[in-house]
């Protein structure tokens, strides 16, 4: 057992052993958090402090299990979104952050779009219920809906939910057939949509262990934006908001999309903090 003198020297260790093991070393600080209970900030406040001997296993048990391949979400069993801790594991997708910015981009429009105060919002293949919670938390007059395919998806988005104490209808089912015959104001959705042929380009962590029903997507990726374009029509107000997640090489064929479905609408593309376009608006007015 290696003895470290403090929390500087166990994530000097880590570091370097993931390194050289092919990993992240950023992992070695979210393994660190996990440990002491804390933020990111909270560890760098406590570099000094002494490790106990069973933190010190701990840590070296999450350090070795994730060199192994299995992400490290998955080995302490959360991930941060939107400034809150959320439950992950092998039923969910990772939430990632540049899907914190459709959160943000979408309430950054609700003002400016809508004169009402309570609105419908549906999100479709909720996942661990990142983007249904948060909405819900940071606009609490929001009405929300959450779907997704997976059962096991929905009891893990259903838990994050209790939590965070966000109330949530979830409900199981296929893109918008939960939905049918209600209306909505806003339809937020970050679909799987990596084509099939892309795997061989993406890290064995992802390959082996998140979800694929969450990453990938028949017709170059595009399938379930087509079909969305397709049904959403039947389904929201007028004004209504469509914000979608996009893999950066689909922008204009998404846009098209829903241009097809909403001819007056205004559609935008937006990028990602990477600068690679990641985001669809759709404003559909009166």
């Amino acid at each position: 057992m290696m003895i470290y003198k403090n929390v500087m020297e166990a994530l000097a260790w880590a570091s370097s052993f993931l390194v050289d093991n092919g990993r992240e070393e950023t992992a070695a600080r979210i393994a660190m958090q996990h440990i002491l209970g804390t933020s990111y900030s909270g560890v760098m406040l406590h570099l000094q402090d002494v490790l106990t001997i069973e933190q010190q296993m701990k840590f070296k048990e999450l350090i070795m299990e994730h060199a192994s391949g299995r992400p490290v979400q998955y080995c302490v069993g959360s991930e941060e979104f939107y400034g809150r801790s959320f439950i992950v594991d092998e039923s969910v997708l990772i939430p990632r952050p540049e899907t914190e910015e459709l959160v943000l981009g979408t309430i950054n429009r609700l003002d400016k779009l809508f004169n009402k105060q309570t609105l419908k919002l549906a999100d479709i293949g909720t996942g661990s219920g990142a983007i249904a919670i948060s909405m819900k938390l940071e606009c609490p007059d929001l009405s929300v809906v959450a779907t997704d395919l997976s059962e096991r998806a929905l009891m893990t988005a259903q838990k994050n939910a209790e939590n965070l104490a966000a109330t949530i209808d979830f409900r199981l089912g296929d893109l918008t057939s939960p939905l049918v015959g209600e209306r909505f104001d806003i339809i937020l959705s970050n679909p799987p949509y990596i084509a099939f042929d892309e795997a061989k380009e993406m890290s064995s962590i992802v390959l082996e262990h998140e979800p694929h029903s969450a990453l990938f997507a028949e017709e170059e990726g595009l399938i379930l934006y087509r079909k969305l374009a397709e049904q959403l029509p039947a389904i929201v107000n007028k004004p209504a908001l469509i914000g979608l997640e996009i893999g950066y090489t689909q922008g204009e064929q998404v846009a098209k999309f829903f241009k097809n479905s909403f001819p007056q609408s205004t559609i935008s593309i937006e990028k990602d903090i990477n600068g690679r376009p990641r985001m669809i608006f759709c404003e559909i007015h009166v």
